[in-house]
C-alpha cells in the first residue's frame, strides 16, 4: 500500500523512527481498528490512531452527546451537543486526517451484532464504561481471534492491559463481574477529565505497537495507574486453564446475555421494591405523595432536584436516620438508581417498612416525566 506525497510529509516523524519507517507506516495504513465507545477513552484512542495514520477506524457508539460529556470526551465540541457521538467523531477525525477512513456504527454493541462487527476488523480497542460491554467485547474478540486493547477509569484511578489470542483474556483477569452496584459508574463517582486521556493514549500505543510488531506490550500484565499520587504498578496476568472462553475446555462458544451475566438484566424498574417514574408521577398527581429522599451529593442537588424532596447524601444517611419517619412511605432517588437502591436497603434493614426506589433515578424522571428538566 503506497503513501502519497502528502502522507510522507504528514508522517515524517514516524518515518525517521527505525521501528516504523515506510514499511511500518504502510502497515498502519492497511490496518483496520475497531474502537468501542466514542466517549472518554474512545476519544484519545480514536484521535491518536487517526493521527498515526491507521487506515480504517470503526467507531461503535449509540449515544447522543451531552454537555456533561465534554469535560473528558475531547473528540467532541460544544456545537455537537444533542447530535449522535459518531457523527461528531467522524467530522473531527476526518478533519484531523483525511487519509483515514472512518466507519461509524451508530448503535450499541450487542450479543446479536458483536461477532459480525468485530470480525470485520484486525484489532479492537475497548473504550466501554460498563461490565456487560467489557465481557461482551472480550468474548467476541476471543471467539473471533482478535487482539483487544483494554482500559478502564474511575475517579483518579485507571488500568490498562492487552489481550490477544496467544495470551490471557479479560475473563482470566476478572472471572466474574462484581455484584451490581458495588462499583459505581463515572456518573456516580466522577472521573478527573485528563485521566481517560492518559489511559486511552496507552491503549492507542498498544494498538500501534501491535500493528508495527515492535516493543513489549501489556500482554500478560495489568497496568494500574494512581493519577492522584502519580504512581503505577503492575499485576501479572496468566492464562487461566479453566477460563470458560479461552481455557483448555471452553464452555462459552457463543455470545450470551451479558446484562444477565453481570446481574443487571433489565433496569432498576425490574428490581423488587422499585417504582417507575410515570407511576410515581401518577401517585403524586393523585395526592398520594411519598417522602422523596434524594441521596445524591450536594453538587448534584444544586444542578437539579425534585420539588419538595428531602436531601440526605448517601454517606450521611446512617447518621441521619433519626430525621426520617420510619412509618412514612419513602421513595429513594439518585442519578441513575444505583445509590438509591443502597439507601433503600439501608433503610429497610433499619426497620423502615415502606421504602421504594425510583427506577432509573432522576435521569429517568427527566426523560419520562419532565422532559424540560435539566440533565447532567
Amino acid at each position: 500500500m503506497s503513501l502519497s506525497h502528502d502522507e510522507l510529509i504528514r508522517y515524517s516523524r514516524h518515518l525517521i523512527l527505525p521501528e516504523v519507517g515506510v514499511g511500518g507506516q504502510r502497515r498502519l495504513k492497511a490496518a483496520r481498528v475497531l474502537v468501542v465507545g466514542a466517549g472518554g477513552l474512545g476519544s484519545p484512542v480514536a484521535l491518536y490512531l487517526a493521527a498515526a495514520g491507521v487506515g480504517t477506524i470503526g467507531l461503535v457508539d449509540g449515544d447522543v452527546l451531552e454537555l456533561s460529556n465534554l469535560q473528558r470526551q475531547v473528540l467532541h465540541g460544544t456545537s455537537a451537543i444533542g447530535r449522535p457521538k459518531v457523527e461528531s467523531a467522524v467530522a473531527r477525525l476526518r478533519d484531523l486526517n483525511p487519509h483515514v477512513r472512518v466507519e461509524p456504527i451508530g448503535e450499541r454493541l450487542t450479543s446479536a451484532n458483536a461477532r459480525e462487527v468485530v470480525r470485520a476488523f484486525d484489532l479492537v480497542a475497548d473504550g466501554s464504561d460498563n461490565f456487560p460491554t467489557r465481557y461482551l467485547v472480550n468474548d467476541a474478540c476471543v471467539l473471533e481471534a482478535k487482539p483487544n486493547a483494554y482500559g478502564a477509569i474511575l475517579r483518579f484511578d485507571g488500568q490498562a492491559s492487552f489481550f490477544a489470542p496467544e495470551g490471557p483474556c479479560y475473563r482470566c483477569l476478572f472471572a466474574e463481574p462484581p455484584p451490581p452496584g458495588l462499583v459505581p459508574s463515572c456518573a456516580e463517582a466522577g472521573v478527573v477529565g485528563a485521566l481517560p486521556g492518559l489511559i486511552g493514549s496507552i491503549q492507542a500505543l498498544e494498538i500501534i505497537k501491535r500493528i508495527l510488531g515492535v516493543g513489549e506490550s501489556l500482554l500478560g500484565r495489568l497496568l494500574l495507574v494512581d493519577a492522584l499520587r502519580m504512581r503505577t504498578r503492575e499485576i501479572a496476568v496468566r492464562r487461566d486453564p479453566a477460563c470458560p472462553v479461552c481455557g483448555e475446555a471452553p464452555t462459552v462458544r457463543e455470545l450470551v446475555d451479558y446484562e444477565a451475566f453481570c446481574g443487571v438484566s433489565g433496569t432498576a424498574a425490574a428490581a423488587p421494591g422499585s417504582v417507575e417514574p410515570a407511576a410515581l408521577a401518577g401517585e403524586i398527581g393523585a395526592g398520594r405523595r411519598p417522602v422523596l429522599l434524594d441521596v445524591r451529593e450536594p453538587w448534584e442537588w444544586e444542578v437539579v432536584h425534585l420539588e419538595g424532596a428531602v436531601h440526605v447524601p448517601l454517606g450521611e444517611l446512617p447518621a441521619r436516620l433519626g430525621e426520617l419517619d420510619p412509618r412514612a412511605a419513602i421513595v429513594t432517588l439518585c442519578h441513575h438508581g444505583v445509590r438509591s437502591r443502597r439507601a433503600q436497603e439501608l433503610l429497610t434493614a433499619a426497620g423502615f417498612a415502606q421504602v421504594r426506589n425510583l427506577a432509573g433515578g432522576i435521569d429517568a424522571w427527566a426523560e419520562e416525566v419532565e422532559r424540560g428538566m435539566a440533565r447532567y
